[in-house]
């Protein structure tokens, strides 16, 4: 099911996957229907996987930016694989039947998507809302939740076992603190500067002072239908 547009070409950099969750029920929808509701709301993502019934598909080639993550972050790596997966933040997927992943990870890493979390596991939601999103990370390349990615202020795929996904050996960060949220206008508190002998006055003094080039084209895997 080809999209009609994507989201232009990329920019360059390391490989990266992202995995997403449209807040679907996977008891009532398939993965073509959810493709097909991305082709027209002109926002496709580049796999839509069911990992209950394990159906996959693709809308886009590997090669091209897709459209979930906005025409800028989603733009940059030399892939930058955008995966829709038929499932909530709020229940894990990981937690279900997780039929065809093994076929979408060998693609990936015919990509050069290393098997890594540089951002550490998904906050679960709503915590997730408030995740760090650091461009050092995200830099870095290898897989992400849709929440840290930079710029984005979703919660999604919520607190997944990202082991399920990239196998038993994969080394995992810390779980990252979620940043404190802040009201919208509020001052910040800044901590006190020290004093020095050079910098203390008077309080009676008047003058004192009130920031790879692209790997080869892998051939489809298992029973997925993935090209390029």
């Amino acid at each position: 099911m080809p999209a009609r547009h994507d989201g232009g070409a990329l920019r360059g950099g390391a490989p990266r996957a992202v995995w997403c969750t449209g807040e679907y029920d996977p008891r009532s929808v398939s993965a073509r229907s959810v493709a097909a509701d991305l082709v027209k709301d002109d926002r496709p993502a580049h796999l839509v996987w069911h990992p209950g019934t394990g159906e996959i598909v693709q809308l886009l080639p590997i090669t091209r930016a897709a459209g979930l993550l906005g025409d800028r972050v989603g733009r940059e790596g030399r892939v930058c694989a955008q995966i829709m997966v038929i499932g909530q933040s709020r229940t894990p997927f990981t937690g279900s039947l997780l039929t065809g992943l093994d076929a979408i990870v060998q693609w990936l890493d015919a990509w050069g998507v290393a098997r890594r979390w540089p951002a550490g596991p998904p906050l679960p939601s709503p915590q997730s809302y408030h995740a760090l999103r650091s461009r050092k990370e995200w830099a870095r390349g290898g897989h992400y939740g849709a929440s840290q990615v930079p710029t984005l202020g979703r919660p999604d795929p919520g607190g997944i076992d990202v082991r399920r996904i990239t196998g038993p050996d994969t080394p995992l960060a810390p779980i990252p603190k979620p940043r404190a949220p802040s009201a919208p206008g509020a001052a910040r508190v800044l901590p006190p500067r020290p004093r020095t002998p050079d910098t203390v006055r008077s309080q009676n003094d008047p003058a004192s002072p009130a920031q790879l080039r692209p790997a080869p084209e892998p051939v489809p895997v298992g029973q997925s239908a993935m090209s390029n």
